[in-house]
């Protein structure tokens, strides 16, 4: 083998090393034996536009939690559709909100909300357990009730195309600052979104959703908020408790979606975190290229020992990929494609919210 050659092997076995210190764990509540009886009453706040389709699973998880003491509010915020009757057949309360997006609509429902805590959750997740809810809750008392508790749901794909996402939920956990071998060293970027957990206090103490108004990466904000305030902010994964399906819509929509986020979120990423999930995406496409160059070239000891790294890559990322959703084995063989699309989509992100400062999310154009 060439010095080039070996330089590149190299470089990949070290990036498969970055790429464990990157994303070494992801804790998710555990199962709690404490009485129901000790948590207070609690409000569901659920902000939704045209989510007839998504939001019953949901309703239906929540009638099913053995923790009942609480209130649900769906706030429709100018849907067209019959997602408003949906809720109300579920014994939801519907609040009315006119289109002004959802931070609007969550400080309308908390305004509103009768719990000592509040539970804002995304209508297109879902309780895959009827204790989680309970060990959600407990969690939270048990680390003093203060603050962001917040999940990231465990993704369900069912259709092929879907997978194409299983980068983008990688990094959005790694993202946050709080999964390396370092733990909580660097500062967290936020919260995660879907579902977040606060007391009352805390939550108008911080501002709300009211002083994040107007953010494309409300939850971001809404942990710097908090964070504003000395209030802890602690994320976890959501496998075994809650679960959510990104974009069943289709291929346009999962586009525009990952659009949406990306590249602001991405600002939120501590400088080394960037910097080993470079090394880390580079790294696995210098896997692929250098096992592509190998047969080419027919040399038996590039191939062996590019093709150990390659599947190296491979069963690394389906494990990671474990963590946070189902996603099939069989795609990451073929992980240099999954790898390619974050970065396309990344880099137009980048151009939509630099160049022409706007982005497109559920029908609305949203200036960034």
């Amino acid at each position: 083998m060439t010095a080039l050659e070996i330089m590149n092997l190299a470089f990949g076995f070290v990036a498969v090393m970055i790429g464990v210190l990157m994303f070494w764990s992801l804790p998710v509540p555990v199962s709690s034996s404490s009485p129901l009886t000790g948590l207070p009453f609690l409000s569901i706040i659920i902000p939704a536009r045209n989510e007839e389709g998504r939001i019953s699973p949901l309703l239906q998880s929540l009638q099913e939690q053995h923790f009942r003491q609480f209130e649900i509010l769906v706030v429709d915020d100018d849907s067209s559709d019959n997602t408003a009757a949906i809720a109300e057949s579920y014994g939801a309360k519907v609040l009315k909100n006119a289109g002004a997006g959802k931070s609007s609509a969550c400080w309308h429902a908390a305004e509103q909300a009768k719990g000592s805590w509040l539970l804002f959750l995304d209508a297109d997740t879902k309780f895959i357990s009827v204790e989680g809810l309970s060990n959600l809750l407990h969690f939270y008392q048990e680390k003093g009730a203060k603050g962001i508790t917040a999940l990231q749901p465990f993704h369900t794909v069912e259709r092929l195309y879907e997978h194409i996402s299983v980068v983008f939920n990688i990094i959005v956990v790694v993202g946050m600052n709080l999964f390396t071998i370092w733990g909580s060293r660097f500062k967290t970027a936020g919260s995660f979104g879907p579902c977040i957990l606060c007391n009352r206090d805390d939550y108008f103490l911080a501002g709300g959703h009211k002083k994040i108004e107007g953010a494309i990466m409300d939850d971001l904000a809404l942990g710097e908020a908090f964070l504003e305030q000395d209030l802890p902010v602690r994320c976890l994964g959501g496998k075994g408790i809650m679960s959510l399906r990104m974009y069943p819509e289709g291929i346009g929509s999962l586009i525009e979606g990952w659009c949406k986020s990306f590249a602001i979120g991405s600002k939120s990423t501590h400088p080394m975190i960037m910097l080993m999930v470079i090394l880390w995406i580079s790294g696995g496409f210098t896997a692929a290229g250098a096992l592509i160059s190998s047969i080419i070239e027919w040399n038996p000891a590039a191939i062996l020992f590019s093709g150990i790294l390659y599947c190296l890559y491979m069963i690394q990322t389906a494990w990671f990929a474990s963590r946070v959703g189902n996603f099939k084995w069989g795609v990451f063989p073929f992980y240099p494609i999954l790898f390619s699309f974050f970065i396309g989509i990344y880099l137009y992100s980048f151009i939509r919210v630099n160049i022409f400062h706007s982005v497109n999310w559920k029908g609305r154009k949203i200036k960034v």
